[in-house]
């Protein structure tokens, strides 16, 4: 991830910077730390810049961009990095582009948030009076006057920027006036966007836990005694409903006696106890 903030003074660049750097482990370019790192490490850049520096001139854009150049050789700027307070200028900007190209460095994107200067000046004003009411000092670049100046210069010099990158397709905007939480979450969603760092995958299903997966299991067993208990029920009604319903005059019938045969000798018997009831029936007629 390689990336440039833009914004005015109090829009909030440093503290999106730090938490870039802590969220993917990329590292913050500040020229001016940059600078002193290289005239302390006496590196032939730096000592270039110290005379300049020691004089109080400001130091030439080949000087800054050559140390700039030393910085991404670096195996930690390898990961990404985030350009802070440079470019400040078109010329600038173009010098980096011809940099970057050298290396085969891709620049993702450039940031800018964008602030309402006069909710940014009241709210400078409005921290201003509640250190004077708790009797602390306000400190002398942190005053409305000083902010006044400061937005000036960033418009006069560093918004052409804004319109160089636009042409570019490389400006993307956020609304600086969020809170610090909504600002970061929508940098991080237009970074997502962009493809410069990589969406998280949501988890996989087999990484379930065994209870979670034991219930389904248990509600199908359920479901299917349901069902044989209602296929039951429903073929016990079938089968009531097959049978041919019995009358009243059936009900009273008495049942048939079974016919013996004659041959047997229960049938023999039967004809012999039949012959002496008749001729008993005769002789008492008689």
């Amino acid at each position: 991830m390689r990336l440039i903030l833009l914004g005015p003074p109090g829009s909030g660049k440093g503290t999106q910077a730090q938490r870039l750097i802590h969220r993917y482990g990329i590292v913050q370019l500040s020229t001016g730390e940059m600078l002193r790192a290289a005239v302390a490490a006496q590196t032939p850049v730096g000592l270039r810049a110290k005379d300049i520096m020691a004089s109080g001139a400001l130091v030439p854009d080949d000087i800054v961009i050559g140390i700039i150049s030393d910085r991404l050789d670096q195996p930690d700027a390898a990961k990404g990095f985030i350009l802070d307070g440079f470019p400040r200028t078109v010329p600038q900007a173009q010098a980096l582009d011809d940099l970057l190209k050298k290396k085969h460095i891709k620049l993702d994107a450039v940031i800018e948030l964008r602030v309402n200067e006069s909710a940014l000046l009241q709210r400078v004003e409005n921290r201003a009076a509640e250190m004077r009411s708790r009797g602390e000092e306000v400190r002398v670049d942190d005053t409305p006057e000083v902010l006044t100046k400061r937005l000036a210069s960033y418009r006069a010099l560093t918004e052409p920027l804004i319109h160089y990158y636009s042409e570019r397709r490389k400006l993307l905007t956020v609304d600086g006036m969020m809170t610090i939480e909504h600002v970061t979450r929508e940098i991080n969603r237009i970074l997502t966007a962009i493809g410069a760092v990589e969406a998280k995958t949501p988890k996989r299903a087999g990484k379930a836990m065994p209870s979670r997966a034991a219930k389904p299991d248990a509600g199908k067993a359920s479901k299917s005694g349901r069902r044989s208990a209602g296929a039951s029920k429903k073929a016990a009604r079938v089968a009531r409903k097959g049978r041919k319903p019995v009358s009243k005059a059936q009900k009273s019938r008495p049942a048939r006696r079974l016919r013996v045969p004659a041959s047997t000798p229960q049938g023999r018997s039967e004809r012999s106890r039949k012959r002496s009831r008749k001729s008993e029936l005769k002789h008492r007629d008689g």
